[in-house]
C-alpha cells in the first residue's frame, strides 16, 4: 500500500507536499503525549495555542482543497471550534494527504485562474499560486508550534525537508573511497 506521506511521480510538486503531510503528521505524532494544559500553551506571534494551531493547519489543508473540484469529494470541513482530538486531526490529515495525492496526479494547469468571491469582493489566483500558498502555510504554522514547545521545554520533531529526504529514502549520503 502506498503510504499516503509519499511523492506524486512525476509531478514536480510532489515531494513539496509529501513533505507537507508528513511534516504535519509527525508533529501530530509529538503532541499526542501532551497534557490539555501544555496543548493549551500559546505564545506571542503564533497562531494561538498548539491545539489551536494544529486544528488551524488541519482545517486549513482541507479548505484549500476546496478549490480543486476533482478532489475526493464530498470532504467534510474540519471544524477549528470543536474540539476535535489529535487522533482526529491525525485521521483527516491522512485523509487530506490522500486528496492532495489526487490533485497533484491529475497533473494540474499551474496557469488554471481559480477564483473565489464573496458579496463583497472576487479573488482570482493561479493554481500553482495557491499550491504555494498551502506549502508556505503548514511551514508557518508548524514553525509556530515548534516554538511554543521549545517553551514548555519540549524538543520539537525534526521535521525540515532534510529530515523527511532521510525518513523516507528520498535522499542518501554516500561514502566516498580515497582513491
Amino acid at each position: 500500500m502506498r503510504s499516503p506521506f509519499s511523492p506524486v511521480n512525476g509531478s514536480l510538486l510532489g515531494d513539496a507536499f509529501a513533505h507537507h503531510l508528513w511534516a504535519t503528521d509527525r508533529l501530530l505524532e509529538a503532541c499526542a503525549g501532551l497534557s490539555s494544559e501544555q496543548l493549551g500553551t500559546t505564545a506571542p506571534g503564533i497562531y494561538g495555542s498548539i491545539i489551536a494551531t494544529l486544528r488551524h493547519l488541519v482545517s486549513s489543508d482541507r479548505w484549500y482543497l476546496t478549490f480543486f473540484p476533482n478532489a475526493q469529494s464530498p470532504m467534510p470541513e474540519v471544524d477549528e471550534e470543536a474540539d476535535t482530538t489529535l487522533d482526529q486531526l491525525r485521521a483527516e490529515s491522512v485523509r487530506n494527504a490522500a486528496a492532495w495525492t489526487e490533485v497533484l496526479s491529475s497533473s494540474p494547469d499551474p496557469e488554471a485562474d481559480v477564483s473565489e468571491e464573496n458579496e463583497t469582493w472576487e479573488f482570482h489566483a493561479p493554481l500553482g499560486f495557491r499550491l504555494a500558498q498551502v506549502v508556505h502555510h503548514g511551514t508557518d504554522h508548524r514553525s509556530q508550534v515548534c516554538t511554543a514547545l521549545t517553551i514548555i521545554g519540549i524538543e520539537p520533531p525534526e521535521i525540515d525537508v532534510w529530515a523527511y529526504g532521510d525518513a523516507t529514502g528520498r535522499t542518501r549520503a554516500l561514502q566516498k573511497t580515497a582513491s
